[in-house]
């Protein structure tokens, strides 16, 4: 018999948040790396492969301006203050929307959601003035993944809205988009669209486990379990060192009855990550599991 206070801990705790931090810190360092990579190439393999998918194509950023972004994002990661003061003389100096993109990022670094979110949202419109539709759509994707992490979810799904009717093209970056839309309408109680938007992720980043985690935390929200299932199945083949993952395949298999399988989902969860959010989750519902056990 599965003890109310386990349920009431599922209900609590969502299972994702720690992957999707992680998520936000691996796409801070490879849009550093994209950053150098285009300076060094003067934007081109962008722009061709772009131009192949007949759309718009983000500004090429001169080398110059791009060794700035570089340093401004620096000295973001080092000190989040820096890189405020940083982005902000460099948008007096005429930094245009890459120096507001920075200074979005030293924000949010410094965990200031609402000055971000602002940040961001006047990058996307100053870089859509200057004639880029991809680098707005791009920078409302940023914004409404600052509105999320402020809390503010229909902000969010208003900035995701915006980023997907730019024109995105099918492949990762409109995938992860959608991904991040379905996590805005789950916390607006929107379930069956995030449902729609998940799917369509799924389908554009299939090599994504945080795709598969939130798939599956949603499933068994709705409490499809047969679903939920095979979508853990997927993030755990995909990621099985992810605390996260494992915590949601134990909190699916302990509503589907198999106890003995959460009991290793969760362990795993707290030998990958003690001291994360996740692995605190599973010793708590390992603990509850435990002192539901009859006295011998």
């Amino acid at each position: 018999m599965i003890l109310t206070a386990i349920l009431l801990m599922m209900q609590a705790y969502s299972p994702e948040t720690e992957a999707v931090m992680n998520r936000s810190r691996q796409r801070a360092a490879e849009k550093r790396a994209a950053k150098a990579e285009e300076a060094a190439t003067g934007g081109n393999a962008a722009a061709s492969s772009n131009a192949r998918q007949g759309v718009d194509k983000p500004l090429p950023m001169p080398p110059q301006a791009a060794a700035k972004f570089q340093g401004c994002l620096d000295a973001s990661v080092a000190d989040p203050d820096a890189g405020v003061r940083f982005a902000d003389e460099w948008r007096i100096d005429g930094g245009g929307f890459h120096a507001r993109e920075c200074m979005g990022f030293a924000l949010a670094r410094a965990e200031r959601w609402p000055a971000a979110l602002v940040a961001l949202e006047q990058a996307a419109d100053e870089a859509e003035r200057a004639g880029s539709m991809q680098d707005g759509a791009r920078l409302w994707a940023q914004a409404g993944n600052a509105a999320l992490a402020g809390g503010d979810a229909a902000k969010a799904k208003s900035n995701f809205d915006a980023a997907l009717v730019r024109g995105l093209p099918d492949g990762i970056a409109k995938g992860e988009v959608q991904l991040d839309r379905a996590r805005a309408r789950v916390a607006l109680g929107d379930l069956p669209a995030a449902r729609t938007d998940l799917d369509g992720a799924l389908a554009l980043v299939p090599q994504d486990p945080l795709a598969w985690l939130l798939s599956a935390t949603l499933a068994r929200r709705m409490n499809e379990l047969a679903l939920a299932q095979k979508h853990i199945a997927q993030a755990v083949k995909l990621s099985p060192d992810d605390a996260s993952v494992a915590l949601e395949e134990g909190n699916i298999a302990i509503l589907s009855s198999n106890e003995d399988v959460a009991k290793m989902a969760w362990e795993r969860a707290v030998k990958l990550a003690p001291q994360s959010v996740a692995g605190k989750a599973a010793t708590a519902n390992l603990a509850q599991l435990a002192a539901e056990k009859p006295a011998k």
